[in-house]
């Protein structure tokens, strides 16, 4: 009775965590392509191979994620379910480790922007859901399955359903929720502000020296100590700059905007200037490569429509301009450069359009519904 109960609990709590974890993402599936790319690259896992299909594959896995969900819920095919849930949560355990030990990708994206979680607590949740896999395992024949065959098939139907149905709806569209600090809605001007604008305490961070002797010896030491013991004055040991890094140790504010700015192309900073306009329609186009050509077509019109209204616009890219003159945009057009990772966490289109009022979000489109 008691192994029944352990067992159902898990199974519930697997079930329910796999389902979440995947409508959370699948909300926002080119997001979580990102951070597949992350991972992929070659600072990471050096797999550069896999980054054009980080978009495929991220809406395939939350997919799957899902439906293990419903499927683990509902005590179908346990055998098969518990096989790809542990190897799911094998690879997404390996990732998460090496996020937290590398300290290379410092959000795994595990619940997408709607939770984030540092690298040490991505990978703790993914140890908890190994354990209650395992347990799982243990009790195979104690999972509930008492529901009506046709009904668990009808309803693993609809999930399959609502999750090509909702992908689709949200690759063609924009994301249903909006958890990014660019959200209609928001203040990009008080998203800006730090912690000593607000009164807030900061986080604090140390630097940890790699220090090594004549000798080839080395050792750790932080900075505090460094100064403390006056380390510069040790001849005999030397600061190996590269194997040195900046730990937090102490948690605090910090601004969720941030790495945002608009330059000119004659390198003058307008950003000020452009959060203080009454209205202002920011077209946001992060890389020309990855641009989409049908989606010039559907922008190019508003942006003929908001110059002859005499309603400021400007196209902020991290490319070059002469590689949009393709589509029909002209050496008039004003231009704006600006971070192409702030660019993507902006408006998950490209291009696609942010339009503010004195600095606040108050709408948002991808190039699907460029106002006309």
């Amino acid at each position: 009775m008691l192994k029944t109960a352990i067992v159902r609990i898990s199974q519930l709590f697997v079930g329910g965590l796999f389902i979440f974890s995947g409508l959370v993402k699948m909300n926002d599936p080119v997001g979580f392509s990102f951070k597949l790319e992350e991972y992929f690259s070659e600072e990471v896992l050096n797999m550069p191979i896999f980054e054009p299909f980080a978009l495929p594959i991220s809406i395939l896995l939350v997919a799957v994620e899902v439906l293990l969900g419903l499927a683990l819920l509902l005590g179908l095919w346990k055998r098969m379910v518990l096989i790809l849930l542990s190897a799911m949560i094998g690879f997404f355990t390996f990732l998460t480790f090496w996020s937290a030990y590398y300290n290379q990708v410092t959000d795994c994206g595990c619940f997408g922007d709607a939770i984030p979680l540092t690298p040490w607590e991505s990978f703790s949740k993914d140890v908890v859901l190994s354990i209650l896999i395992l347990i799982l395992w243990w009790g195979e024949k104690q999972i509930f399955d008492k529901v009506p065959k046709f009904a668990s098939i009808l309803v693993m139907v609809i999930g399959l359903g609502f999750s090509i149905l909702f992908t689709y709806q949200v690759m063609n569209h924009l994301p249903a929720k909006d958890f990014r600090p660019y959200a209609e809605g928001l203040s990009i001007i008080e998203g800006m502000k730090s912690a000593e604008e607000l009164g807030l305490e900061p986080p604090r961070y140390e630097v940890i020296y790699t220090m090594q002797n004549e000798t080839g010896s080395r050792k750790e030491i932080k900075s505090t100590v460094y100064i403390s013991e006056k380390w510069w004055e040790k001849k005999e040991w030397t600061i190996v700059s590269e194997l040195s890094k900046t730990i937090k140790v102490a948690e605090g504010y910090e601004p969720p905007v941030h790495d945002f700015g608009i330059m000119t192309e004659r390198n003058n900073d307008i950003t000020d200037s452009i959060l203080a306009l009454d209205e202002v329609w920011l077209l946001v186009a992060y890389n020309h490569s990855k641009t989409s050509e049908k989606g010039w077509a559907h922008v190019m019109p508003t942006m003929e429509n908001l110059a002859t209204q005499g309603i400021p616009y400007i196209v902020l890219t991290a490319s070059n301009i002469s590689d949009f003159a393709a589509y029909g945009v002209t050496e008039q057009t004003p231009f704006g450069f600006t971070d192409e990772t702030t660019l993507k966490t902006m408006v998950r289109s490209n291009p696609g359009w942010v339009i503010l009022k004195e600095g606040t979000v108050i709408k948002k489109h991808h190039h699907n519904d460029s106002p006309k």
